[in-house]
C-alpha cells in the first residue's frame, strides 16, 4: 500500500507490503520524517492507504507519542470508555482500568480528570488505554517516551505478554536497545519504501535469566522458546534459560498453568 498526504502530494510512502504474524514482535527504525509514524497509523487502522488496502484487521490498539490528554474523563473513565468500546462488559472494563494504572505506577490518579494529568502520568493512561482490552495488534509509535524507569520496565512486561499471547506487536522507539532480545523482525523506512533488516540488532551479549523448577518435563511453546537443562536427578528438577525480556511472561505462564509449576528460584548465569 501507499499513502501520501494532498492531492499530487509527494509519496510518504509507497510499495509497502508487509505481512505480520501472530506472536511476533516487529521493530520499525528510520530516520525523522521518514515516514515510520504513517507506516504505523495505516497499520492502526488511523490512515487510510492512498493506494492499496489492509487485509485481515484484527482488535487493533494504538499508543501515540504525544496523547490528547484534554478529554473529558477522568483516567479510569477513560480506560473504562475504551474498554466499552472494545466489546469489554462495564465492570469487566473498570476492573481493568484499575488493575492497569496501578501496574504503572498511575492508580492514585485513577479519579483525576486527564486534563490535570502530568505528562508522564498522561502516557501511562495512553499505554494502559491500549491493554486494557487485551489487543491482538498493539501498536506503539515511541510509546515510552515520558515514563519513568519502572512504567517504561512494565511497559516492556506488557509487551512481552502480549506476544507471549499471541498478539503481533510493532514499534518504533528511540533506543537502540528497547527489546532487542525479543524483537522478531526488524524493518526500516527508507525512501519511501519497507526494507527488512538482517543484521544484528546490537553487538551486546543478551541477558539472560534462569528459572528452577520443580516437576516433569515443562512443555513446549513458553514465552521466549527458553532452553531445558534437566537437573541433577533428571525426571524432577529442571531449569529454563530464557533472554530477560521474556522471563516475566515465562514465569507468569508457568504460575498459570493447570496445576501451577513449582518454581525454586530465579537466577542469572
Amino acid at each position: 500500500m501507499g499513502r501520501r498526504y494532498g492531492i499530487g502530494g509527494p509519496w510518504v510512502l509507497r510499495g509497502v507490503d508487509l505481512e505480520l504474524a501472530v506472536g511476533t514482535l516487529v521493530r520499525v527504525e528510520g530516520t525523522n520524517g521518514t515516514g515510520k509514524s504513517t507506516l504505523l497509523r495505516l497499520l492502526a487502522g488511523i490512515d487510510a492507504p492512498t493506494e492499496g488496502r489492509a487485509l485481515g484487521r484484527p482488535r487493533t490498539a494504538y499508543v501515540p507519542e504525544r496523547f490528547p490528554a484534554a478529554l473529558p474523563f477522568t483516567a479510569v473513565g477513560y480506560l473504562t470508555h475504551l474498554g466499552r468500546i472494545h466489546g469489554l462488559s462495564r465492570r469487566t472494563a473498570a476492573t481493568r482500568a484499575g488493575e492497569w494504572l496501578e501496574r504503572f505506577g498511575a492508580g492514585a490518579h485513577a479519579r483525576t480528570p486527564l486534563a490535570e494529568l502530568s505528562k508522564g502520568t498522561s502516557q501511562k493512561v495512553a499505554a494502559a488505554q491500549a491493554l486494557v482490552a487485551a489487543p491482538e495488534l498493539l501498536v506503539l509509535d515511541e510509546a515510552w517516551t515520558g515514563l519513568d524507569t519502572a512504567a517504561r520496565a512494565e511497559l516492556d512486561r506488557a509487551v512481552a505478554e502480549r506476544v507471549a499471547d499471541g498478539a503481533a506487536v510493532v514499534f518504533v522507539d528511540h533506543d537502540p536497545r528497547r527489546l532487542v532480545d525479543a524483537v522478531d523482525t526488524r524493518y526500516a523506512v527508507e525512501r519511501g519504501g519497507l526494507v527488512r533488516r538482517t543484521e544484528a540488532a546490537h553487538p551486546a551479549v543478551s541477558p539472560l535469566v534462569r528459572v528452577h523448577v520443580v516437576g516433569p518435563v515443562p512443555p513446549e511453546g513458553l514465552p521466549g522458546a527458553p532452553t531445558l537443562t534437566p537437573g541433577p536427578d533428571g525426571a524432577h528438577t529442571h531449569t529454563l534459560t530464557v533472554a530477560a525480556a521474556h522471563s516475566d511472561a515465562l514465569l507468569r505462564a508457568l504460575l498459570t498453568a493447570q496445576p501451577p509449576w513449582h518454581i525454586r528460584g530465579v537466577s542469572r548465569p
